[in-house]
């Protein structure tokens, strides 16, 4: 998922990162009862359990790492900073078995306690996935000290921890020459925690999600066992992690597949004033055999502007008919695309490609970077709005998947009615095709072979009113969302939040009864990610 344009536009649009992120999703019996709250209200303690046992019999625990029972704030603070609830006790784990261990204790203390786990990688989730109210919360980061492990070859991999940032993997992968093949835009995020989501980014028409490209997983499950997984070997549970929303597993290593890297990246921008040309090409590129490396997209409402604050690190092909170019008061929408390259800078194909397309012929910008440098690209905006105090601001994000036969009528409804000069964040949209994509993982997705990533990146800033404007985004997306089902476009949501079960089996749909399965066999007391508020925790299924 791409939000390019950050540092190219003024400073009140850059205010947005996008992240697509990635992490958690889930599933048990129709006898566990599915959580209904609401989404700030804190799970209810029965008067029969006293938290202040619990870290006495966690401080039993013979471990490599530790316990911290104080000042863990942090563990109830995420990204979307719009949900915080305080765990009892964090784990910093130096080891699979510090994890597995803490898992089988609580496992083993039963339902009649409420005790729950949450697998923490960076701290991106948006709607408190990776908080445990009064429970465990696990310092996923604690294992990215163990070594990265890079093998070359025919079918090259790197073994990692789970706990792992992309961005270290990439650095490391890059001394042998290799790179993982898919990513999302944002790589300080750990592997953990994108791939029990999914990880779309704009290499995902070519090579599927992130979840595609894993050859085996290490995962602890929720009565604390340690399993090693792959298509061969237990392969339920290793479709059942991916994507699963944390649901049945916490994954403690990962297995990812590599390919050769290239050294420099020709990175593209054009614009278009019309969505139907706009997707048309879009479409027409993740057709092609023989296409760009990376497609992107994303909406411009209203911008002001916009050519003049791209032309610092873009240089137009015509910088006079660029200059003539307004953007005022229109919405437009930029098609981003990149190529990779060693040696020779693939001029003859750029051109080739470029001249299939039908957009606005002044608005073609090129640049070259260095494929280091574009991959982490987004890390950049990030630097600029920590040192505002902007990152730290609640982030309602709403990322949607649409079939690609209702793209168009989603596109005349909401861009063309809903939105308007108030919107501010990216909003990213580009199709991905289905058929690299493993429908044996837990993510459910539209039933078309197409369809398109939608993703409005709004945060949440405070105005000189004194209003954070929260609240106008938080409806925004739930007219979006009204609109979506009374108009019966088929869409899913990607990073899912629902707080009830109708709701939870409307979105997995056919799915339901395979992932109730799953929870029942992998997490049968439902301890793992009660964040995801899918289920509670509550009496155990007869042993099998």
């Amino acid at each position: 998922m791409v939000p390019l344009v950050y540092r190219f536009l003024k400073q009140r649009d850059i205010i947005h990162l996008k992240l697509l992120m990635i992490i958690l999703m889930s599933c048990i019996p129709d006898r566990i009862e599915l959580c209904s709250n609401h989404f700030k209200a804190a799970p209810k303690v029965p008067s029969h359990f006293s938290s202040s046992n619990v870290p006495f019999s966690l401080e039993t625990l013979s471990l490599d790492g530790h316990f911290s029972f104080e000042n863990n704030q942090y563990a109830a603070n995420d990204f979307g900073n719009m949900h915080h609830f305080l765990p009892s006790a964090v784990l910093h784990p130096k080891s699979v078995y510090d994890i597995s261990t803490t898992v089988k204790h609580i496992f083993h203390m039963g339902s009649g306690s409420e005790f729950t786990v949450a697998a923490r990688g960076h701290g991106h989730s948006l709607q408190g996935q990776a908080q445990a109210h009064r429970g465990v919360v696990i310092n996923m980061e604690s294992l990215k000290e163990q070594e990265i492990k890079v093998f070359t070859g025919e079918r090259p991999y790197a073994e990692v921890s789970g706990g792992h940032l992309w961005i270290n993997i990439l650095h490391e992968t890059l001394r042998y020459g290799l790179t993982p093949k898919s990513w999302t835009d944002y790589l300080y995020l750990t592997v953990g925690g994108t791939l029990s989501y999914a990880g779309i980014s704009g290499q995902a028409f070519k090579h599927g999600p992130q979840i595609n490209n894993v050859y085996q997983l290490e995962v602890v499950t929720g009565k604390g066992d340690v399993v090693t997984c792959s298509e061969e070997q237990n392969a339920d549970l290793f479709f059942a992690v991916l994507g699963g929303l944390g649901q049945f597993g916490i994954i403690t290593r990962a297995r990812i597949s590599l390919e050769v890297a290239p050294k420099m990246v020709k990175w593209i921008r054009v614009l278009y004033s019309d969505f139907s040309t706009f997707s048309q090409d879009q479409e027409h590129l993740i057709a092609s055999r023989n296409s760009f490396d990376y497609i992107e997209g994303f909406v411009i409402i209203n911008r002001t502007g916009l050519l003049n604050n791209w032309r610092s690190s873009f240089n137009p092909k015509d910088p006079s008919r660029a200059s003539q170019f307004s953007s005022d008061g229109r919405t437009l929408y930029c098609l981003e695309m990149a190529l990779y390259y060693d040696d020779n800078n693939m001029t003859q194909k750029t051109e080739r490609l470029l001249s299939e397309l039908n957009f606005i012929p002044s608005t073609l910008f090129l640049s070259e970077v260095s494929y280091l440098d574009f991959l982490n690209r987004v890390h950049i905006s990030e630097i600029k709005l920590r040192e505002k105090g902007l990152w730290e601001v609640p982030h309602p994000w709403l990322n949607l998947l649409i079939p690609k036969s209702k793209i168009n009528s989603f596109a005349k409804e909401v861009f063309g009615n809903m939105l308007n000069h108030s919107t501010n964040g990216p909003i990213l949209i580009y199709p991905v095709n289905k058929s690299k994509w493993n429908n044996r993982t837990s993510l459910v997705t539209p039933d078309e072979d197409i369809m398109y990533l939608v993703a409005f990146l709004s945060s949440a800033i405070p105005s000189s009113t004194g209003k954070d404007g929260l609240n106008h985004i938080l409806t925004q997306n739930k007219r979006i969302l009204q609109y979506c089902a009374t108009a019966h476009l088929g869409t899913k949501q990607y990073l899912p939040h629902y707080s009830t079960q109708e709701e939870w089996r409307a979105h997995f749909g056919s799915k339901w009864r395979v992932f109730l399965n799953r929870k029942s066999a992998y997490d049968p007391l439902a301890i793992l990610a009660p964040g995801q508020k899918i289920f509670q925790k509550a009496i155990p299924l007869r042993d099998t």
